[in-house]
């Protein structure tokens, strides 16, 4: 879909992420933010000082809309062109083995330090039992019956 065939008053209905999505699919490059931004108000025929009030919001957008992404030197471009790095390391010694395995089970079985602070298995000796001894539940309708 290019920004020049949608009709004026379905621009005027999307949102700056959406735009700015055509806008960068279309020219296939990166873009500075204010380029950016200043295209998506010129499709939506904006006043220069919109551009100004709105620009940290569109930052906002960018940042938080996962089909972005921000390269280096303040650029911005669409997810979908970039690949992420993967590295892969081949060094034998990173290659876990049975017994390595085994290992980290038994570790894993075996009971916990007496210094856990999140393993307690004594009773809450420090609350008293009969704090709520004398509490009595009225239902409202009961309530308002006796009133």
């Amino acid at each position: 879909m290019k920004l020049s065939d949608i009709p004026e008053y379905e621009l005027e209905a999307m949102n700056y992420d959406d735009i700015a999505y055509i806008i960068l699919s279309e020219e296939k490059q990166k873009m500075k933010i204010n380029e950016l931004f200043k295209k998506v108000c010129d499709a939506l025929k904006l006043p220069e000082n919109l551009f100004e009030e709105k620009i940290a919001d569109f930052f906002e957008l960018l940042t938080t809309d996962k089909r972005f992404i921000m390269l280096e030197d303040g650029y911005w471009d669409l997810k979908e062109f970039h690949n992420p790095k993967v590295i892969v390391d081949d060094e034998e010694d990173d290659i876990i083995t049975s017994e390595d395995l085994e290992e980290q089970v038994d570790e894993l079985e075996e009971e916990p330090d007496d210094d856990d602070i999140f393993y307690d298995t004594e009773a809450d000796d420090d609350l008293p039992d009969d704090d709520l001894e004398d509490l009595v539940v009225i239902d409202v309708d009961d309530e308002e019956a006796n009133s």
